[in-house]
């Protein structure tokens, strides 16, 4: 590896994370995680002696190739690579760093040149579930450049619309998990929701806080960290995931009503960090959870009024400590199980360097 190896830098949505070829990696998964800990400078606060930024959301790793799927364009195996810890996760997609994988396949040729727009089909490897990203190309180079602002990101760029399919259950089997709307865990009452996110919605007061304030004021707090971790590995067992504390999913969100005309207000925990923003899938998630009659959620939440069969009423406006993301979600309540038929959102990315990158030897 002396001679380094081909990567991108790349901001997807609210996150950053460095995007490579599959074919520029070891096949074998435990030599690929262990190259991937060397690049990224983990484990280590600061990463310092790599090209992680010393946060969950900036120490990702998108990997892609040619999709192995008929239906779908190229294949996305999302890696969250721990800062202080030598591990490196596939349990969870990331809707964030999806954003980047559209424009990531035309930048090295994965599928066909554009002429204007380019529309990319996208299988999510770690859960099976599909997005289709649409975005500008004019001239088969991707477009960055554009005048859509999104929460948490400086500045603006160009739109990248995501539709997601088949993402209810993603990692659980359902919609709902549990089969419950409500459920007492270690001696709280949540929801445990998956649509693309697993995730475990409660109150803020019930964990006596507002639900409003800033992330590092909720990280200083001990009793808080202890709670959720509580919590996220008691909602795990009944989700079918492993209570495992160095997981990554589900996510523990909090909510509370919302303060500036939003649906609901959140502080989602990453799974000990309180994010800045929300994650795409998160906030899919939270929609969801917040549609559906007897949550958590549904009560406290600002809600435009839904049809018989639960089908979209409109945009929801997830608040979140940076500003807001607005999501799509429909549902089906005709059966016996709810589920979502669609989720989209909008994002944007951008390219920040394309090079080689050189992993430390030890």
């Amino acid at each position: 590896m002396t001679d380094g190896i081909r990567c991108m830098l790349m901001r997807g949505g609210t996150s950053k994370g460095a995007y490579f070829l599959a074919d520029d990696l070891p096949a074998d998964s435990a030599e690929r995680d262990a190259l991937l800990l060397r690049i990224m400078g983990s484990p280590d606060p600061a990463q310092i002696d790599g090209i992680g930024g010393g946060h969950p959301l900036t120490s990702k790793v998108a990997v892609v190739a040619p999709s192995a799927d008929r239906s779908t364009d190229v294949d996305y195996l999302f890696l969250q690579v721990a800062v202080d810890e030598a591990v490196v996760s596939d349990r969870q997609n990331c809707g964030n760093l999806l954003a980047g994988v559209g424009p990531f396949a035309v930048e090295r040729e994965l599928v066909p040149p554009p002429a204007d727009m380019a529309s990319v089909r996208i299988r999510m490897v770690n859960t099976g579930s599909v997005a289709v990203a649409d975005f500008g190309a004019p001239g088969g180079r991707v477009e960055y450049a554009g005048d859509l602002a999104m929460n948490g990101v400086p500045g603006t760029a160009a739109p990248i619309t995501l539709t997601f399919e088949g993402t209810a259950g993603s990692s659980t089997g359902a919609l709902l998990p549990t089969g419950n709307p409500q459920d007492e865990v270690a001696g709280v009452t949540v929801t445990c929701v998956d649509n693309g996110m697993p995730s475990v919605l409660l109150r803020a007061a019930d964990l006596g806080v507002a639900g409003t304030e800033d992330p590092a004021e909720l990280e200083a707090k001990p009793d808080l960290a202890e709670r959720v971790l509580e919590i996220r590995l008691a909602a795990a067992e009944l989700m079918g995931l492993p209570a495992d504390p160095s997981a990554t999913v589900p996510k523990v969100v909090l909510l509370s009503p919302a303060r500036d005309g939003g649906a609901i207000s959140t502080r989602s925990f990453l799974p000990v960090r309180c994010h800045r923003a929300i994650g795409v899938l998160g906030a899919a998630t939270v929609g969801a959870g917040i549609r559906l009659p007897g949550t958590i959620g549904h009560d406290l939440a600002a809600l435009p009024s839904a049809n018989a069969s639960g089908e979209d009423a409109g945009t929801l406006r997830i608040e979140h400590p940076s500003g807001f993301f607005d999501v799509s979600v429909a549902l089906d309540l005709t059966g016996r199980s709810p589920t979502a038929t669609a989720s989209a959102a909008m994002r944007t990315a951008r390219k920040l360097f394309d090079g080689t990158v050189f992993p430390r030897s030890y």
